[in-house]
């Protein structure tokens, strides 16, 4: 453990008392949030095997964060804001592309040739290379987003913030995300995977594949799936339900670019939009 991670750690076991008076805690915090901000730090990342690795005392050090600062007013044109924590800068430098009307927080980290439509990246957020957030999306605090992701309109992917050690949603390289989709709760698309319009994922959720009927995993599209929102007949004392599931309809080859017009066509034919 480096000293910093040690400070963070110890700081963290006395995080109900802290206030902003804690001067020495709010540095090491902020040099934390700084890390975090230009990349040399993130979260959570993907092993080798993998598995989601959760750096947990990144998380400690957001937390801690809230409490070490009060609310600061700040303008932005013709816009107020009070808040705890000011927004990203410095765009040009980082090679990042703003439409007016998106905001990304202090903490987050935006790579080179990410497009942020009118949208919303919260702290804690990695947001890789290439990637497109489109008009209206949100990335939650501690997302973790892929390189040439693209979240369409008014995609939702959830925050993860408490407790410390949760794993965050993870959108791996190369997915595509469709319009009004919501991904929370530390659910994972995997690489160069489809999400057509509209689907909810989370880790309660049954991914299914539609050719063998067969319940591949909760809350986690593997990699190179189209998959869709569907639903389950389900029995139950008072009737028949049908619950949420999402359907692999189908499996593509590893590495295989979405072509639009072949992927409209595969959605159209299940009747649905991306």
């Amino acid at each position: 453990m480096s000293s910093l991670e040690t400070r963070i750690d110890q700081w963290y076991e006395q995080i109900a008392e802290m206030s902003p008076e804690y001067v020495d805690a709010r540095r090491d915090v902020e040099l934390v949030i700084t890390k975090l901000d230009d990349g040399q730090l993130r979260v959570a990342e993907i092993a080798l095997g993998g598995e989601v690795v959760v750096h947990e005392w990144v998380k400690k050090a957001i937390l801690l964060l809230f409490r070490l600062r009060g609310l600061e007013r700040s303008e932005v044109g013709p816009f107020e804001y009070l808040d705890k924590l000011e927004l990203k800068r410095d765009y040009e430098r980082r090679g990042v592309r703003v439409v007016p009307g998106a905001s990304a927080r202090r903490g987050s980290y935006l790579s080179p040739g990410v497009i942020l439509m009118p949208s919303y990246v919260n702290i804690g957020a990695w947001v890789g290379p290439g990637t497109m957030v489109d008009t209206w999306a949100t990335v939650g605090s501690c997302a973790q987003i892929g390189a040439n992701v693209h979240l369409a309109g008014g995609v939702g992917i959830g925050g993860v913030l408490e407790p410390a050690n949760a794993v965050p949603v993870v959108i791996e390289d190369d997915a595509f995300i469709g319009s009004r989709c919501m991904v929370v709760d530390g659910a994972r698309v995997g690489r160069g995977s489809v999400l057509g319009a509209g689907t909810i994922l989370n880790p309660s959720i049954p991914v299914i594949d539609a050719q063998t009927g067969e319940e591949v995993s909760r809350g986690h599209v593997p990699d190179y799936c189209v998959a869709v929102a569907a639903s389950r007949r389900r029995e139950y004392p008072g009737g028949e339900y049908f619950l949420p599931c999402v359907l692999i309809i189908r499996r593509m080859e590893e590495g295989e670019r979405h072509d639009k017009v072949a992927l409209n066509n595969i959605l159209r034919d299940h009747g649905v939009a991306t």
